[in-house]
């Protein structure tokens, strides 16, 4: 009974604190055209609500659900941060006692009072990121005022784990190229995801039991 427990303890710990590594996430699967668009189009309306509208001037630009774009990743931050503190603080406090009556038994250097203090601190933080190259999505949803959102993953499987990026935002109709392209700074709401799993992906890693003990570590 003490094995089995201690066998149940110890998976706890590893799907707590990451023995079991994550992949994908759902949600950003490949939004398809709706089924019944050839239908609505065959009907000789120029305009579908339904589907997305888009003018005779934006050529062959994606602007129905289910249309590819290619998001440009172009994402750079620089961030650095540094800030310094000093104070300090000098006091003395003295009593000269009467040389007659009961105080003249208090010589003046027994009730002489001083104090100093100091501080100084400084600190430093510096972070870099970088993430570039690019990703087909589809449009998922077409709003009311043009804009559009996107959603797609790109999963490439490797001979040592699998490295996935996955992504979803806002678009502009005004920011899609000719050929269907937007740069990801351009894309509202964006939340990009790069990651990856495999023997690589896990060796990069604390342990779970490692990670377990830095956490409760007070060192």
């Amino acid at each position: 009974m003490r094995t089995v427990s201690i066998i149940l303890a110890t998976c706890a710990l590893s799907a707590c604190f990451g023995g079991i590594n994550g992949g994908p996430q759902s949600g950003f699967e490949p939004t398809m055209p709706p089924i019944n668009m050839a239908k609505t189009q065959s009907n000789g309306a120029i305009f579908q609500a339904a589907n997305g509208y888009a003018a005779l001037t934006s050529g062959t630009r994606a602007a129905m659900v289910g249309d590819v774009l290619t998001i440009e990743l172009v994402e750079r931050t620089i961030a650095r941060k540094t800030n310094s503190a000093s104070t300090s603080k000098s006091s003395d406090f003295g009593l000269t006692p009467p040389a007659t009556g009961p105080l003249a038994l208090f010589d003046p250097s027994d009730i002489n009072i001083g104090g100093d203090q100091s501080f100084s601190g400084s600190g430093r933080a510096a972070q870099t990121n970088s993430l570039l190259g690019e990703i087909s999505v589809t449009i998922a949803q077409v709003y009311p005022n043009g804009t559009m959102r996107v959603k797609g993953e790109k999963v490439i499987n490797l001979n040592r784990g699998e490295e996935y990026i996955q992504m979803t935002g806002i678009v502009r109709t005004a920011d899609i190229s000719t050929d269907n392209r937007v740069l990801s700074s351009r894309v509202a709401d964006a939340q990009i995801s790069y990651a990856g799993s495999g023997e690589i992906a896990r060796a990069s890693k604390q342990g779970w039991l490692q990670k377990f003990f830095s956490t409760i570590s007070p060192f």
